[in-house]
């Protein structure tokens, strides 16, 4: 059911000069406030029919001057959006007129809308749940053509029909727990119940294990990976950075300790979108400057998701070079053996006793060799070939993910009270917990408080 707002606007696309500029309103006002700065021979906007498009000019009433010449879509409610009327005002992109148009639409009697207010309105009346409006910034964040994929089926509502169908199956056990209850027709419908709650708890709990299981591939797609890229001094790091971004981002010579500090830049590698951290050569060093890019080095490792360590395979390994495959056997990590342009001198032997032939990618960033198997070994090294882009299940935000295991451990609780011989009404709490926590994730059982935290991370004019 729709609830009565005041009428919102705001700018809708990206801040800058551009072609195009929209101002959206939305709200039982929008047409009227619309129709009192839109100007063209006997054309009046509340007289039009929804989703249909008009040229005119937006003109300052109060002294005539026309501030653009504009394309303005209405949009009736309830076919809209936030279901409510919308007008967007197309102007041409420059900062000036769009601000222009925007102070006179507030003037006319609307209000700046808060960050993310249009789609919480879609969301309050009714026209998607929480789920979708999250997926909403998901699908602006996107980095990858996955990653737009995931957010769109979660747009679409995939996610929210699996929980409803989880949280439908606990309501339907409860109901049926409560009629066994108060209606009992056997001797032993103490041992029904039991059973009955005993077979859904794990029927939900399966379905749930099923979603958190696709969790954390759903995270690399939606947040990234935060990528070092670690090595001594002169091994090819700067080099990699600017081959992966098929642009020179990074300064390259022959001299070692050219990076300075650390370089961070995203990159789409096969669908995998990773934060790639160019560090600083680890290597002792009296040079004050160049000490600290080492610690900020050092630094960009331990917070790492993932390791690419180079090596030069045309010298022998250092003190740093083993240092480093000790420091990185427990990381998600690739090892690049650099500059296969050039004679081997590297002992193999020593390097095996640190990583395995599958981690071994041997490049030459000179000849640019090497960087599809590298490409491809690291969308395996995470998909490992088990993918489905047509799969709508992936879980992808935090928020989701821990209100899951939170239901989970809530289902654990319900099986470990019938396996102690609890009595029903006492385990049936937990069931009911379960079913709460579910319906927070599509905001069924939401609080306010949180539905204004999560909101205000929206763009201003979504």
């Amino acid at each position: 059911m729709q609830t009565e707002f005041d009428t919102i606007a705001a700018i809708s696309t990206a801040p800058g000069e551009g072609a195009i500029g929209i101002v959206r309103i939305s709200g039982e006002d929008a047409i009227r406030i619309a129709d009192e700065v839109y100007r063209l021979k006997e054309k009046r906007l509340n007289e039009q029919a929804s989703h249909t498009i008009h040229y005119g000019h937006i003109v300052d009433p109060k002294n005539d001057e026309v501030i653009d010449e504009v394309m303005v879509t209405v949009l009736r409610a309830p076919k809209t959006f936030t279901r409510e009327d919308i007008v967007e005002i197309n102007c041409h992109g420059g900062i000036v007129a769009i601000n222009r148009i925007l102070q006179l639409v507030l003037r006319m009697g609307a209000r700046l809308a808060e960050p993310g207010e249009f789609t919480k309105r879609a969301f309050l009346n009714g026209r998607i749940d929480l789920s979708q409006a999250e997926a909403v910034m998901d699908l602006i964040r996107a980095k990858t053509d996955k990653s737009m994929q995931m957010a769109m089926r979660q747009l679409d509502g995939e996610l929210s029909k699996l929980i409803q169908n989880l949280r439908q199956e606990i309501l339907n056990t409860l109901a049926q727990v409560e009629v066994n209850i108060d209606y009992p027709e056997y001797d032993d419908v103490e041992e029904m119940t039991l059973q009955l709650l005993r077979e859904k708890t794990e029927q939900v709990s399966r379905g749930i294990r099923a979603l958190l299981n696709t969790a954390s591939q759903g995270k690399i797609l939606r947040d990234g990976l935060k990528t070092a890229i670690v090595g001594r001094p002169n091994v090819g790091k700067s080099s990699l950075l600017n081959v992966l971004l098929r642009e020179e981002k990074a300064i390259v010579t022959d001299i070692a300790g050219t990076t300075r500090d650390t370089i961070e830049e995203y990159v789409n590698i096969r669908g995998v979108p990773l934060q790639l951290i160019d560090t600083a050569g680890i290597r002792e060093t009296d040079d004050v400057v160049e000490r600290i890019g080492v610690e900020r080095s050092r630094k960009a490792l331990n917070e790492a998701d993932f390791v690419l360590l180079i090596l030069n395979q045309s010298e022998e390994l250092m003190d740093e070079d083993l240092r480093l495959l000790e420091q990185t056997k427990d990381f998600k990590r690739i090892i690049l053996l650099n500059k296969t342009d050039l004679p081997t001198k590297i002992d193999m032997d020593k390097v095996k006793k640190f990583a395995t032939d599958s981690e071994i990618v041997t490049t030459s960033m000179l000849k640019k060799e090497g960087i599809d198997q590298l490409e491809e070994k690291i969308a395996d090294y995470f998909f490992q070939g088990q993918m489905n882009e047509r799969d709508a299940t992936y879980l992808s935000n935090t928020r989701h993910i821990a209100l899951l295991e939170k239901a989970e451990q809530a289902l654990q609780e319900v099986a470990n009270g019938v396996d102690m011989g609890m009595p029903v009404d006492l385990i049936q709490i937990d069931f009911t917990r379960a079913w709460d926590l579910l319906g927070e994730i599509t905001g069924d059982t939401v609080q306010d408080e949180l539905l204004t935290q999560l909101f205000s991370q929206f763009c201003l004019g979504k």
